[in-house]
């Protein structure tokens, strides 16, 4: 009975970890590179943090709209957390099955890039950035998106 439930447990923890990815710790450089490498999918940047209740909510329409438009954008989550908290969103992203790719930003002062991202944010989070390669067209919001919004903004900039 142990022996089957060690195997079980295995099995368990093999498949978790399966899914499970890492989180990757970028500089205000690997950021510049996301958002200006020319992709024939529409780039979503989202800039988020654990410890933002709104940033945490509106997570699970930006895995819907991955999961549903998989073939025509690629998301990227920007975790503003401290670098030092890296483990904790390690565990955050494996906690909530994040699939989308996640990146934690090791930049302190928010001044010396935010601005450079879109010159009209503020620096509040939820922000999310959206830009069509294609045809230059980019739509920026800083405040938490509602289910269906976010389709809607990919819509407009496809056009």
């Amino acid at each position: 009975m142990i022996k089957t439930f060690s195997t079980i447990f295995l099995l368990i923890l093999a498949s978790y970890s399966i899914h499970a990815q890492s989180v990757e710790v970028i500089k205000y450089a690997g950021l510049d590179n996301l958002i200006k490498t020319k992709s024939e999918k529409i780039e979503v940047i989202n800039f988020w943090a654990t410890w933002c209740g709104p940033c945490v909510k509106e997570l699970p329409y930006f895995e819907q709209t991955a999961k549903a438009l998989k073939d025509k954008i690629n998301v990227n989550l920007i975790s503003i957390d401290y670098v030092q908290d890296l483990e904790k969103v390690n565990k955050f992203v494996a906690r909530k099955e994040i699939i989308s790719k996640v990146y934690l930003l090791d930049e302190i002062d928010g001044n010396t890039w935010i601005d450079k991202v879109e010159p009209s944010w503020s620096g509040a989070i939820p922000a999310t950035l959206i830009i069509n390669h294609a045809t230059g067209e980019k739509a920026f919001v800083e405040h938490e998106l509602k289910e269906g919004e976010l389709e809607k903004l990919i819509e407009e900039i496809s056009k």
